[in-house]
């Protein structure tokens, strides 16, 4: 099958994707966005710890280091204009007595970074921040302009507002090849056919290696990283704000965190894995991310745990992010080994694409009626009592609470499946229902049903994410027989 022409495509509706998307949906262009799940986020986007980065950690020379500054900066009017939840928390790293020589290290690298109002801060000030830290710690370095989100809604809200802006989204299109003719990438091989493009840009997260080899650019390697992590109900409280050790190498270290939605979160651990699904939990890693969580806050009630979980990081083989196009594929641009601190960077990785396109000789031309606003999105449980009235008067599925822990309504999740929900982790990244304390062992049949209902479909075939994970593969009649049997 044959597909229409684009001038842009763009494989991966990660957050590096989604916002590449968005930034080119400002122009007069034909734009795909290819994705090969069933919805956008549900590769590394959907698992990480959620910060935005100051920019301190990355070394100067390396284009992430640029690049994190850059995108960090651009944060508070992106989630202004797209209705995203973002808190300008700050962040530390905590020293304990001996590290020192390596904060004063990390402070001169975030100055030469450009990291505005990066601070070193006695032992005193860092308990009054943070009065659960280990007394033990010495001092920490204070970076303001960090801070905390929700991967998975900024990059639901991108897409959103991309496509809100004339990009085309094609969801469950893997892309098997990439036809390259006389020196030019000319198509993009899917499941679901060909598609066409001046210009196509490889933004597939931890398969980005694979897809730049389709075109003939094999230099570089991704290798997944695993990191696990421990999420807390909302009842307790660690930190206010993303509390870091000492950074390796490898990794800035196990955190003690919140979310921004105010759950603590402590992880991730390091683990180069040989599979890129793998993201298993194992009681060995949980048990490294206790341990050093335990370093930064020694009380960590683990009785309010309510879910452990795992992601991949997209580790290059060149050691920093490869965003570049090339001599030999003419109209091929990669943008991979997008690792942390990726998520910090990706507004800034969309402009730096947009301007590697205008030098190819992209005609980039701006739309008289681009705009730059997500429609508002109603969380009832925000909202105050008197506009909840009003809102159940109008609709009475707002008084139907379908998730009781995080107060989510029937019409909430009626709107997110309008808006492009198919599985239950589509719903849940959407509206939170099955995030809370009994992680959906009350709301999840309500889910089913209402995802059923909407979509047309059996309730037998409602997936989790897609593919396999059907959640309730028979029916009681059909166990009973197969018992009988």
């Amino acid at each position: 099958m044959v597909l229409q022409k684009f001038d842009v495509i763009i494989i991966g509706a990660g957050v590096v994707g989604a916002a590449i998307a968005r930034e080119l949906s400002r122009y007069e262009l034909k734009v795909a966005l290819l994705e090969k799940n069933p919805d956008v986020s549900f590769g590394t986007t959907k698992a990480n710890s959620g910060v935005i980065h100051a920019g301190y950690d990355p070394h100067p020379e390396k284009i992430m280091a640029r690049l994190n500054v850059k995108g960090t900066a651009l944060y508070p009017n992106l989630c202004e204009e797209l209705d995203v939840p973002f808190k300008n928390t700050g962040s530390l790293v905590i020293a304990f007595p001996g590290e020192e020589k390596a904060l004063d290290e990390l402070l001169e690298r975030g100055k030469k970074n450009g990291v505005p109002g990066l601070k070193i801060i006695g032992k005193d000030e860092l308990l009054r921040l943070e009065p659960k830290i280990n007394k033990n710690a010495s001092r920490a370095l204070y970076a303001p302009t960090a801070g905390i989100i929700s991967p998975y809604e900024l990059t639901i809200a991108l897409v959103e507002n991309a496509v809100m802006n004339g990009v085309e989204l094609y969801l469950n299109t893997e892309t098997t090849d990439i036809e390259v003719e006389k020196g030019k990438a000319k198509a993009v091989v899917t499941t679901k056919g060909r598609f066409y493009a001046d210009y196509i840009i490889n933004a597939a997260g931890l398969f980005a290696d694979e897809i730049s080899k389709m075109a003939g650019i094999d230099y570089f390697k991704i290798t997944p990283r695993k990191g696990e992590y421990l999420l807390f109900d909302k009842k307790i409280k660690l930190v206010s704000r993303p509390c870091f050790p000492i950074p390796t190498e490898i990794t800035k270290g196990i955190l003690v965190n919140i979310t921004v939605e105010g759950n603590p979160l402590i992880g991730p651990n390091a683990q180069d894995v040989e599979l890129k699904d793998d993201i298993a939990t194992t009681r060995e890693g949980l048990q490294e991310v206790i341990k050093g969580a335990r370093k930064l806050v020694p009380e960590i009630p683990m009785k309010y745990v309510i879910r452990n979980f795992a992601g991949l990081r997209a580790i290059p083989s060149t050691g920093d992010f490869i965003i570049e196009a090339y001599k030999e594929v003419k109209g091929f641009i990669n943008v991979a080994g997008i690792c942390s601190p990726g998520l910090s960077a990706a507004p800034a990785i969309a402009l730096e694409v947009v301007e590697i396109l205008k030098n190819e000789g992209l005609k980039l031309k701006e739309k008289r009626d681009f705009n730059p606003r997500r429609k508002k999105r109603i969380r009832f449980r925000e909202l105050p009592d008197k506009e909840k009235e009003r809102l159940i008067k109008e609709d009475p599925r707002y008084g139907h609470i379908i998730c009781r822990c995080e107060t989510v309504t029937e019409r909430e999740v009626i709107d997110a499946i309008r808006e492009g929900a198919t599985t239950v982790d589509g719903i849940k990244f959407r509206t939170r229902a099955g995030m809370g304390r009994c992680q959906g062992g009350f709301c999840l049949p309500r889910i089913i049903l209402l995802l059923a209902r909407e979509l047309g479909i059996e309730p037998v075939k409602i997936t989790k994410y897609g593919g396999a994970s059907v959640i309730t593969p028979l029916r009681v009649k059909e166990i009973l027989l197969q018992r009988k049997a």
